[in-house]
């Protein structure tokens, strides 16, 4: 039967063709608005509850769990609703559902919200279900409800409606990159919230509007005759990538679709902490490795993928290769080097792993069923990644492990295990290699040898056999990268030298400088503190020599004179608070008969700078330490006002200074603290982002702060002294003169840059003027 003979409701065939192209243009506008919404509610709220918990990158891995199992929960509420609701009643039931979670907008925290003391993983879950949960679901479940009820329009494409989610994701890929790039630096918090409402509420009724549509259009017959009057082109691509829809789901399915699933969800996650630990926990950073994530939907949910699959099959070994040499170094490299280096593996590894799965898509009658399982996958990957792996791992292993796992998602590699090709040959190879990683670590156990040295050369040589893999069998490829992963994991390396611990705010390692002299505090890549080895077995009554940014002479350590000559308590009496412990070096700038206090959001950094088998700062400087354990904003607004004569805030989450600590309300706070005379200094020191001019014109904007600037420039910049940039704030100029007497000292009046506030913050800004040169203040 042909279309024109067929009575359509609009009465005639061509107004009938055109109802349908409305449909398409009304269902894809409303999946596209959907994204938008679900995409950038995350970022959002992860940084309305940030500053909570002192900036840690935890904050963005936990809050992808939880926005990864709220996903599956709408899944399974869509599937839910599409298998049992009538075609009538779900469009109904889903608008109720968007009316209730509505009631709770616009959300928000509120002001007396109080994290716990160490790991906060329940409790964040916790804020991030009271607050956003119920809209969040909502939304989520529209993808999959819109693409079932789409099915049923008898739209031409109907039959194969899984080119929706692509472009779905196209919108989710614009949400996540104007959040960070138009959204945070124009609009504060508040105003995003109100914004996200208007938008939540537009979105139900564009959601009413397609489930009005699919009930006018919905019919056995009208699925037939359309997909019947289909072009050829079309019918043939949905007959060759879709299942038969009597055909039931296999076990074996839906462990794949969670496999492929599990792989690129876990990465995302490793991956992002692995970028955020040397930068900052902030939404331009959390979006973008999401942002590449989305993209590979886009780029492979489709008939005709936009990257050939054999170049990534062909590359995907290759960037693995040269990742596992980055690794091997024990030398810590740049920052932009290392995300240079490791983005087109996450890149390649999703997009094989995402291919996989919209090859194994089954016909559009199971669609909710797949996205259910691709999306329990996902949470999967998520809850390894940022809560299973950190209690089980003590370093971030988990990333090259994933990396590994996802060579296991090719299909050259399922089909050889399949047919059992070369499984010989490739299980010989991998005891043979496991064999020499043992022995290697045994010399280097028994005789001291510095293998270290020489690891790189091992992955360079495994490096040279991937560039050249073409041809390589595909477990072969396996083999070789499961060599590569294993040399890094056990053999000397970047990641994994020295003493390391990790918990909610990241790894923690104690390791020998290269030279052998000293003994370095590590998080991520950044130095937060050092002692001479010979320092930490000094006989009784000596001290140890404060090194890196407390090195004689040092702003930081001067800071303390200044204080005790502004506030004329010289002889003793000073009250001082010191906001970030790190080795405890600061603590041998104390004297006798003055009250010194440390607030430390970290239980690990305070067990390892007691612990003098590490560090002997405490435990010689300071052997009755008096150190507040939380988040210093919360636990420093607890003090009386005008406590302290002294207050330092050196807070860093690896190479930055938690942004809620140098907003103008939190500056506000800490000026509070200060006796009248007293100094507060404020450590802005930062490789990536200009710290320095935000400071100030934070500073500036608190209500009766005076600010001056020091650059500490050592005469040799080393571990054991390091260049610092230091802000000196008082309630009156007078407290200032001993820091402004001291050379590179400079008093600030003014700023043309925006403060920073509870609301506001714009980081791609900071980051900028850096990378132009602009972040240290030229005298």
């Amino acid at each position: 039967m042909s279309t024109a003979a067929y009575s359509a409701p609009f009465g005639a065939t061509k107004e009938f063709v055109r109802g349908q192209g409305f449909v398409l243009a009304a269902f894809t506008a409303t999946l596209f608005l959907s994204a938008v919404m679900l995409f950038s509610v995350q970022p959002l709220f992860a940084r309305m509850v940030l500053p909570t918990l002192g900036g840690t990158p935890a904050v963005w891995a936990i809050s992808l769990c939880f926005f990864q199992a709220a996903l599956l929960v709408g899944y399974a509420y869509a599937h839910a609703l599409n298998r049992y609701a009538s075609a009538q009643s779900a469009p109904l039931i889903h608008i109720a559902l968007l009316a209730a979670a509505a009631l709770t907008l616009p959300f928000g925290l509120p002001s007396d919200l109080t994290p716990p003391v160490g790991d906060a993983y329940v409790w964040l879950l916790g804020v991030l279900a009271v607050g956003v949960g119920l809209p969040f679901l909502a939304v989520s479940a529209s993808a999959p409800l819109l693409q079932a009820w789409y099915a049923r329009t008898g739209h031409p494409h109907a039959r194969d409606p899984y080119f929706l989610y692509g472009a779905s994701n196209l919108g989710s890929l614009i949400a996540l990159l104007a959040y960070p790039v138009v959204v945070e630096p124009l609009f504060g918090l508040s105003k995003q919230a109100t914004i996200w409402t208007g938008g939540f509420l537009l979105l139900g009724f564009a959601i009413a509007l397609c489930g009005y549509l699919m009930v006018m259009f919905a019919g056995k017959n009208q699925v037939t005759e359309i997909a019947a009057t289909a072009d050829a082109d079309g019918e043939q691509a949905a007959s060759s990538t879709t299942a038969d829809a009597s055909r039931p789901i296999t076990w074996r399915q839906q462990a794949l679709w969670v496999l492929y699933a599990f792989v690129p969800s876990g990465l995302l996650v490793a991956f992002t902490n692995f970028v955020t630990t040397d930068i900052a926990s902030a939404p331009f950073l959390w979006v973008t490795p999401l942002a590449v994530f989305l993209l590979t939907f886009v780029l492979v949910f489709r008939e005709k993928p936009l990257v050939p699959f054999r170049f990534l099959l062909a590359a995907q070994p290759v960037f693995l290769a040269l990742v596992m040499f980055s690794f091997a170094s024990v030398q810590p490299n740049s920052w932009l080097t290392l995300v240079v280096a490791h983005s087109p593996l996450f890149l390649v590894t999703t997009l094989v792993a995402h291919k996989q799965l919209y090859d194994t898509r089954p016909s559009a009658e199971h669609l909710t069923q797949f996205y259910l399982w691709m999306s329990f996958g996902g949470v999967l990957g998520g809850i390894f990644a940022a809560i299973v792996a950190p209690q089980v791992f003590n370093n971030i292993y988990e990333y090259p492990l994933l990396v590994l796992f996802g060579m296991a998602c090719r299909p050259d590699v399922a089909k050889a295990i399949a047919e059992r090709t070369g499984v010989k040959r490739a299980v010989r190879t991998t005891a043979i290699a496991a064999a020499v990683i043992a022995s290697l670590m045994v010399l280097t156990s028994a005789f001291n040898f510095p293998l270290e040295k020489y690891v790189a050369h091992f992955i360079l040589v495994g490096a040279a056999a991937m560039l050249f893999s073409v041809k390589m069998d595909a477990l072969w490829k396996l083999v070789f990268s499961a060599v590569m992963v294993a040399a890094i994991l056990v053999l000397p390396s970047r990641l994994n030298t020295g003493d390391a611990e990790r918990n909610f705010f990241g790894v923690i390692r104690v390791a020998p400088s290269p030279d052998g002299k000293l003994s370095l505090l590590l998080h991520g890549t950044t130095v937060h503190g050092a002692t001479r080895l010979d320092d930490i077995g000094l006989p009784a009554g000596e001290l140890p020599r404060p090194l890196t940014y407390y090195y004689p002479g040092s702003p930081m350590q001067m800071g303390t004179e200044a204080a005790r000559i502004a506030t004329g308590k010289t002889g003793g009496g000073l009250n001082v608070g010191a906001v970030g412990l790190g080795a405890g070096s600061l603590a041998c700038a104390a004297k006798a008969n003055e009250t010194w206090r440390f607030y430390e959001i970290d239980p690990m950094i305070v067990r390892i700078a007691r612990d003098p088998k590490y560090f002997s700062f405490l435990s010689r400087c300071m052997p009755d330490n008096d150190i507040v354990l939380g988040d210093a904003r919360l636990t420093v607004s607890r003090e009386p006002n005008g406590k302290f004569d002294y207050l330092v805030l050196d807070a860093f989450s690896s190479d930055t200074v938690p942004v809620h600590l140098i907003t103008k309300e939190a500056l506000a706070g800490f000026l509070d603290k200060l006796s009248p005379d007293g100094l507060l200094a404020l450590h802005v020191s930062n490789r990536y982002m200009d710290l320095e001019n935000v400071a100030i014109a934070t500073a500036l904007a608190v209500p009766g702060a005076h600010v001056a600037y020091v650059d500490g420039r050592p005469e040799h910049v080393s571990y054991e002294s390091s260049l610092s940039s230091v802000l000196f704030i008082a309630k009156n100029q007078a407290s200032l003169a001993p820091v402004l007497a001291w050379p590179r000292a400079k008093s600030m009046e003014s700023s043309k840059l925006t403060p920073w506030t509870d609301d506001y913050s714009n980081i791609i800004a900071a980051i900028w003027r850096k990378a132009r040169g602009e972040g240290r203040i030229r005298e």
